[in-house]
Formats: C-alpha cells, sequence, structure tokens
C-alpha cells in the first residue's frame, strides 16, 4: 500500500425528504445569492424548483437560473454564467441534476472570482485562488461528481479536466426517488459511468492494496446485483438508492486510498465524446471492454484477479490472459443486458478519426498508470473497440 491524503468535506444529506433541509444548508453557508443551474424543465415536474424558490424566499436570497446545460458542457455557456455571476454577486452556485449540471457549476464557482478566462484552470492548469460554494441536488446515479473534486469541460474538440479539492461541492442532497422517472437509457448509461470509475480505480499496479480491492470489488458485487433489479423493475426503489449510493462511492476518491487508479480509459473515452458528442457512460463500455481485451495480451494480471474474485474464473483452469478475455466478455454481457453499446461500429464510428484522437489525448505525453499509452497504443485499443 502506497502512502495517501485523504479529503472530502461535502455533506451528505441522503433519502426521501433531503431537500428539506436546504434552507438550512443554505443558511449556514451564509448564502446572499445563488446561481441555479440545470437542464431542461424536469425540476419543476419534480417538484424541485418549488423547493428552491421556497428555501431563497424565505431566506430573502437573490436568485437567479440557466437552465441550458447540455451533455458534455462546454466552456461557452459556462463564460456565459460567469460573467452572470459576476454581475449578480453569486456566492453560491447550486446545481441540479447529474454530472453535467454539477461540472457546470464548479466550472462557474472557480470562474466568477477570477480576472481571467476560466478555460485557463482546465488548459494550463492555473490553482484558484478563491473558489465560490457549490451545492447539488442530485437527480441522477452515475458520475459522483455531486461529492469529488473533478470537472470536465469541452472546449470545440478538446474536453479537458480540472482537480482541485475546493470544488467540492459543500453539499449534496441525494433523494433516490428524484431517479425512478429516468428514462431506462439514461439509467443504463448512469451505471455504467459507475461500474467504470469502479474498475478504473481497481486497475492499479499495487499489489498490496487488500482494503481497496476488496471494497471494490464488494462494490462491483452490489452494482451488478442492482443493476439486475432495475432490470427487471424500474420502480424498484431501495436498487436505486443503492445504485445512486455506489455512484458516489466510488468516485469521492476513497477507493483512491494506498494505490494508483489507471485513467487511461477516461481519457480515451473524453476523445471519442469530444470528437462525435457520444454519451460518456455509454463510451465508457465501449473502451472499458476493449482496454481489457487489450491488456489480455499486455498486462492481464489485475483483470485476471477481478475476473477470478468477482466473475468466479477460477486460476487453477485458466491463465491469466484467459481470466482477462473472461472479464472483457462478463463486461460487455453486462453492458448489453443493460442496453448500452459495446462497439464503436454500433455508434456510426469507424477508424476514420483514431490517429487525431490518439495525438491529442497523448499531447501532453502517455495517458493511464497501469500501463502508460502513448498514441500507438491507443490507436490499438481504439480498433479491439470497433
Amino acid at each position: 500500500m502506497i502512502g495517501f491524503e485523504y479529503y472530502n468535506p461535502a455533506k451528505i444529506i441522503f433519502g426521501e425528504g433531503s431537500e428539506s433541509k436546504l434552507v438550512n444548508l443554505l443558511s449556514d453557508l451564509k448564502t446572499t445569492s445563488l446561481l441555479l443551474v440545470y437542464s431542461g424543465d424536469f425540476i419543476k415536474t419534480l417538484g424541485i424548483y418549488d423547493v428552491i424558490t421556497d428555501a431563497v424566499e424565505t431566506l430573502g436570497i437573490r436568485f437567479s437560473e440557466n437552465g441550458n446545460v447540455v451533455p458534455n458542457p462546454s466552456i461557452e455557456l459556462v463564460r456565459e454564467l460567469v460573467e452572470q455571476g459576476k454581475k449578480d454577486k453569486v456566492d453560491l452556485v447550486l446545481a441540479v441534476g447529474g454530472g453535467s449540471s454539477i461540472d457546470t457549476a464548479k466550472a462557474v464557482a472557480l470562474g466568477i472570482p477570477y480576472e481571467g478566462d476560466v478555460w485557463d484552470f482546465f488548459d494550463k492548469g492555473v490553482i484558484p485562488e478563491k473558489v465560490i460554494n457549490v451545492g447539488v441536488i442530485a437527480t441522477t446515479a452515475s458520475s459522483g461528481s455531486e461529492t469529488s473534486n473533478a470537472a470536465i469541460l469541452s472546449y470545440g474538440q478538446w474536453k479537458k479536466g480540472f482537480e482541485d479539492d475546493r470544488i467540492i461541492p459543500k453539499f449534496a442532497i441525494m433523494n433516490p426517488k428524484y431517479t425512478v422517472n429516468l428514462p431506462s437509457y439514461q439509467t443504463s448509461v448512469g451505471i455504467a459511468d459507475v461500474l467504470a470509475h469502479l474498475l478504473e480505480r481497481y486497475f492499479s499496479d499495487e499489489k498490496n492494496s487488500d482494503t481497496t480491492d476488496y471494497l471494490i470489488e464488494g462494490a462491483i458485487r452490489a452494482l451488478t446485483v442492482n443493476a439486475e433489479r432495475l432490470i427487471r423493475d424500474p420502480s424498484n426503489i431501495n436498487a436505486r438508492a443503492e445504485v445512486q449510493w455506489l455512484a458516489s462511492v466510488a468516485h469521492n476518491n476513497f477507493l483512491d486510498a494506498g494505490r494508483t487508479a489507471d485513467w487511461g480509459s477516461h481519457r480515451i473515452e473524453h476523445e471519442l465524446s469530444a470528437q462525435y458528442n457520444i454519451t460518456h457512460g455509454e463510451g465508457m463500455a465501449v473502451v472499458m471492454v476493449a482496454w481489457v481485451r487489450y491488456m489480455a495480451k499486455v498486462k492481464p494480471w489485475r483483470p485476471a484477479l477481478l475476473a477470478s474474485r468477482v466473475y468466479g474464473a477460477d486460476p487453477y483452469d485458466y491463465s491469466e490472459e484467459d481470466r482477462a478475455l473472461i472479464l472483457s466478455e462478463k463486461l460487455e454481457d453486462f453492458f448489453r443486458k443493460l442496453g448500452v453499446r459495446t462497439r464503436l461500429s454500433q455508434l456510426g464510428i469507424t477508424d476514420e478519426d483514431f490517429e487525431v484522437m490518439a495525438n491529442r489525448a497523448t499531447a501532453n505525453g502517455t495517458v493511464g498508470h497501469y500501463v502508460p499509452l502513448d498514441s500507438q497504443k491507443i490507436i490499438e485499443i481504439l480498433n479491439l473497440a470497433l
């Protein structure tokens, strides 16, 4: 086990009726001007909008809103919201929705107190001197951004991330009932995203990490069981609750303790979603299946271990390479059960842009830690994903 520091100050309010705590949360943070960011009218259908407007009215908080967030959020909207936030002297950005709304809110919170262009944080690695507060009301179970220190933004065909503990939301309200009426596709790609976060952390080259090994394996088992329950009965509120909590567990960095996660697959997927605007969770399903298949030939020990411990591939009957290939098959079968596509060809993507994406992904050097990937290795993985 390698040394580590762990810090996560996000206050989590989980369960039915958790939104009723919003007044107290805003009051505790001494909020005076709130900017609400979301996507579409679903927050009014769910009754969340009324909860928010009642809270700001009760506390006398200045209120502004923008409902134009889109998947794979772009810098253009963030810049617009930063200007609005500066004008309104916003001191808390409240995101309602999933990863796109939350990442937008985090970026806006970086940009409001900053004199330069907010893209500097993502492109130049500028360290913020100040970040305003972020709060979340989560309505999906996917990205885990509600308790993470990361945000992802797109700028044209560039998709980049920024990490800093100061953008961890101050609070996250998580009421599983808000996820019940999600379209089945959104539920499925969310589950795929959660699994991808668990797998990225599991695929570490650290051999002495029993505690987090077993925690991640248990989380994968729990996710699989509850995903299957939701396939049978999408209204199962207990399964919804389990998956929503797993989304946060998978990405609040606790499972990084004592190990170095990989993240190579995410870097490949970011190029795919930047190039083709595909849904991140579905892109991760495609890439993860191919990545494991590639590692079966190159460095199979970690995928083989997971295949044995979670999927029952007997090490006496199968070699490490065979077990890694079995894992790839098991993952693909699971994603297919969810109704998620697992091949680039199913998404209408050919090898035309592979070199462009691979070069862009490695512009600052190799990506991934389990096996560092250069542009040629990324192209090989993308070919396996066709």
